[in-house]
């Protein structure tokens, strides 16, 4: 034996060449336990949707709008369907009523029929032997359009001509919060606008449709919400829900609706038409023109605060152009609304929000919606503020910050953890980084690389900070429910749950509340299809609270089951007894047995739910407790401008982030530096832009990324782990609210640098140039 230097715990040496013996690999809660399936995903054997293969396949492709508004005069199919290898055509007359599609709000055709809405809105479908075929008799379709004149601004929408038969004001939401007679000291406005962001999917948009004997139809592609999807399927197809079944394969990754749900539909009428399985692989250009972007959005800010900085009165004008169609702007409006003041005490708020139809590609549910928009705007109010008092960002925004018993502009109560001062003090008390020094011999990186034309005595160094805040899960009324099953037989643990696995971590999690909870190490979560019950959507991190929540009540239940016969065999309660790697023990050590021999043989499952409280809608003056929770981050970014450029480097990232309780740490930290990226690219380069409604350049040369060469160095300081009662585990979603924060960040972080008021993102050179 061998004591340490220090006197303290002593640790046995074994003999030389003998081996320690193996330690067991660490399970449940709080560990860093790597994904099931992260082998398959980098040896290239995992089964995503463009892999799939079945016997007698057919090959569709969808003729697409080139106009962004028209009339459609005419639309024939012959020159398509006579073609050698094509096997079916489907248009509008095809879909069996039509009643529409849309994630919030289904208002879109399946197939144009009458007008055309936007640019590359579906006009038919063709099925071939081969895809070459089938993308050149779409090609042969002729279509004859009447061009209209677009309405590609949204502040024109609420003045043209309807677009849509339920028109073009989608929602309205006027917030009265306090007295509209006060006035501030100290008054700064602004008028800031948001680009169109494309969540640009990691792998292409695919999916298999195969025909039942049934006379149903089986779907296999990326989704991110299969009942849905199977329930909006079934009624465009005319079939009974249960005749429609829809299985999600490997889904690359997300941060928003996984697949336009319109491929998919196309798909299975392609397939109920011909009896054949028909696959479809989108090219880039189609999923650019296809899936949902986020809200471009123009706003209106006039912040109120008195001589010490403390806010008296925020309002605003948001207005979210949704694109041709509803989708989920209502719900982005909701949030953008509620949240337009920032996580900041504000007495007194009135806000009015409007989302409208345009001629625009669409928009819908992308990381942080609404809430992202409008934290670049109330972030760029509080550096005019603080411009104004003479005072420091930091410390202006450490008056103001809300904390848990606050009120939201909505009149609800902050009732969950709100620790906005302390993330704010650990971003800002943290070191900042060396300057390069300023000599020829010094190689640093300059804002545009190291080839750029920069010269270091035109750049300067700026420091921002930024505070954000999301809600979690579903708001105003939805039914956050998710249903999962839990086996145990010998060894071995399955989990039956239909919440996809979208990069959230949710099936590493899933085997981590299974191991903590029964202590059995090997766990398998089962594919996801519609036959297991509806888990719902794959956003606002349900699944980790929802489905996290269902799964741990099913472990539990099944806990239980295990240990009553044991309890009564030797007298005791269930809660006397403890299962701790594989091994169940009582409090005083008399019995000790493994979970193995306890089943003995038999196999044990439960089933549960999980529903978080209920909320309400906001009322006609945005009130209401429409949010189930809610989580919050800072970051300060430091930033080097070229002033003479306007060329931007981030130099680093610094956060604090509100987690309420750390799952998996490793897990955790990838979905934090994910989400600061993410934000980043909407500062600095993501736009998608459009000319009279047609995008410019659906490809990724034309629409820019970053890249690992762009990401700054991201510094996590500070983890809140103080739990919210309410959530399952105390956890909180980690993705969403990093996006929110980090293009205020950049944006506070450029204005610092240059003295420009940064009101646009993306981030323009011309805004970024210092003025002479």
């Amino acid at each position: 034996m061998t004591g340490t230097p220090e006197g303290g715990a002593v640790t046995a040496t074994p003999a030389a060449g003998v081996p320690l013996p193996a330690e067991p690999p660490p399970h449940g809660l709080g560990v860093s336990l790597p994904s099931a399936d992260a082998p398959a995903k980098t040896e290239g054997v995992f089964p995503y949707a463009s892999d799939l293969w079945a016997e007698g396949l057919l090959w569709a492709a969808v003729l697409r709008s080139p106009h962004a508004s028209a009339r459609i005069l005419s639309v024939d199919t012959g020159p398509a369907a006579e073609m050698p290898g094509v096997r079916a055509v489907v248009t509008h007359a095809d879909v069996p009523g039509d009643p529409g599609h849309g994630r919030g709000t289904p208002d879109r055709p399946v197939f144009a029929h009458d007008v055309v809405r936007h640019h590359g809105e579906p006009i038919a479908a063709v099925a071939a032997d081969h895809p070459d075929t089938a993308r050149l008799a779409a090609a042969a379709i002729a279509v004859e359009y009447e061009v209209l004149e677009p309405v590609t601004d949204p502040q024109l929408a609420f003045e043209a001509e309807p677009l849509h038969p339920d028109g073009n004001l989608i929602r309205h939401i006027p917030l009265h919060f306090g007295d509209p007679e006060v006035v501030g000291e100290t008054i700064v406005e602004g008028l800031y606008r948001i680009g169109r962001q494309d969540p640009a999917p990691i792998g292409a948009e695919a999916g298999l449709a195969v025909p039942r004997p049934d006379g149903g139809v089986e779907i296999y592609t990326a989704s991110t919400d299969p009942h849905a999807d199977r329930d909006l399927a079934a009624a465009c197809f005319g079939l009974e829900p249960e005749r429609v079944r829809v299985v999600v394969t490997g889904v690359p990754g997300a941060t928003a609706d996984r697949e336009d749900p319109g491929m998919q539909l196309a798909l299975g009428l392609l397939a109920l038409r011909t009896g054949c399985p028909v696959k479809l692989t989108a090219t880039r250009e189609e999923s650019f023109l296809g899936h949902a972007h986020r809200h471009p959005t123009l706003l209106r800010y006039r912040h109120h605060a008195d001589a010490e900085g403390k806010l008296v009165k925020v309002e605003a004008q948001i207005l979210m152009d949704a694109g041709a169609y509803a989708d989920t702007s209502a719900e982005a409006l909701a949030a953008a609304v509620s949240f337009a003041c920032g996580p900041y005490v504000v007495p007194h708020a009135f806000v009015e929000g409007w989302a409208v139809r345009t001629n625009n590609p669409p928009s819908g549910h992308l990381r942080g919606e609404g809430a992202m928009q409008v934290c670049a705007a109330y972030e760029g109010q509080m550096d005019k503020l603080a411009a104004k008092l003479g005072m420091d960002p930091a410390e202006l925004r450490l008056r103001n910050v809300m904390a848990t018993g606050d009120l939201l502009p909505t009149g609800q109560t902050v009732t969950c953890p709100a620790p906005v001062a302390e993330l704010l003090r650990a971003v800002k008390d943290e070191p900042l980084p060396e300057l390069p020094k300023d000599t020829p011999e010094e190689d640093w990186l300059l804002p545009g690389g190291l080839e750029g034309a920069g010269e270091p005595s035109a750049v300067r160094r700026g420091v921002g900070y930024a505070l954000g805040m999301v809600h979690m899960l579903g708001a105003e009324g939805a039914d956050e429910v998710s249903t999962a099953t839990v086996k145990v037989s010998g060894s071995v643990a399955t989990v039956l749950c239909a919440a996809v696995e979208t990069g959230s971590g949710f099936s590493t999690l899933a085997r981590q509340i299974v191991q903590e909870t029964l202590g059995v190490e090997e766990v398998h979560v089962a594919p996801v299809d519609t036959d297991q019950p509806s888990a719902g959507r794959a956003c606002h991190g349900r699944h980790t609270w929802v489905s996290g929540g269902a799964v741990e009540r099913a472990a539990k239940m099944v806990r239980t089951q295990l240990l009553q016969p044991l309890a009564h065999k030797f007298g005791m309660s269930t809660e006397l007894l403890q299962i701790t790697d594989g091994k169940i023990t009582s409090y005083d050590g008399v019995l000790s047995t493994t979970v193995a021999e306890a089943l003995d043989g038999k196999e044990l499952w439960a089933t549960a739910q999980c529903r978080p409280h209920p909320t309400e809608p906001l009322d006609e003056t945005g009130q209401g407790d429409a949010f189930v929770g809610l989580a919050f981050c800072a970051i300060r970014c430091v930033a080097d401008v070229d002033i003479e450029l306007g060329t931007v480097r981030v130099v680093e990232m610094t956060v604090a982030q509100d987690v309420g309780r750390v799952l998996n740490p490793r897990q955790l930290r990838a979905r934090i530096e994910a989400g600061v990226t993410q934000g980043l690219g909407a500062a600095l380069m993501e736009n998608l832009r459009t000319t009279r409604g047609q995008i410019r350049h659906p490809d990724l040369t034309g629409y820019v990324m970053p890249t690992a060469l762009d990401a700054p160095d991201i510094r996590i300081v500070k983890l809140v782990e103080e739990r919210d009662v309410v959530a399952p585990f105390g956890a909180k979603p980690a993705s969403a609210v990093p996006v929110v924060t980090s293009p205020a960040a950049v944006a506070s972080a450029v204005r610092a640098a240059t003295g420009r008021p940064i009101g646009r993102l993306p981030i323009r050179p011309q805004a970024a140039v210092a003025q002479q």
